[in-house]
């Protein structure tokens, strides 16, 4: 059987985009200083974090962290509760909210693995419409 990648260039073959393993450790971090609560707080925090914010609950808080693939932000209202805003769910042409920014948004999802509240904010909604 022939193989489809037969008289491309080497490079042609290569996945065109990093492998989880292949990114720094560092972006995948979770987020440091002293406004993070403890990983083991999160942890342990996480069936009252879940059952205070549904899918659709409206959230607030502050960003605490942001990274390449998003912003961290810590809830109002619900210790040791870390919400994720995903730049997939980010319209093109925005910039991510900058440190110490507050935001609004609306629950999206859980993810029970990383303890984490996905979160859609607001401001790339409005700009959605």
């Amino acid at each position: 059987m022939r193989s489809s990648y037969q008289g491309l260039p080497a490079s042609s073959k290569r996945r065109s985009f990093p492998r989880r393993h292949d990114l720094p450790m560092d972006e995948y971090a979770w987020p440091s200083g002293p406004e993070v609560p403890a990983a083991g707080l999160v942890r342990e925090s996480w069936d009252a974090t879940a059952a205070a914010l549904p899918v659709e609950a409206r959230i607030t808080g502050k960003v605490i962290g942001p990274q390449r693939f998003g912003v961290f932000i810590r809830v109002d209202g619900v210790p040791y509760a870390i919400a994720l805003a995903e730049i997939m769910a980010m319209p093109l042409g925005m910039d991510l909210p900058a440190l110490g920014a507050f935001v609004s948004g609306e629950v999206i999802w859980h993810v029970a693995h990383n303890h984490q509240v996905k979160v859609r904010l607001d401001e790339w909604r409005a700009a959605d419409e």
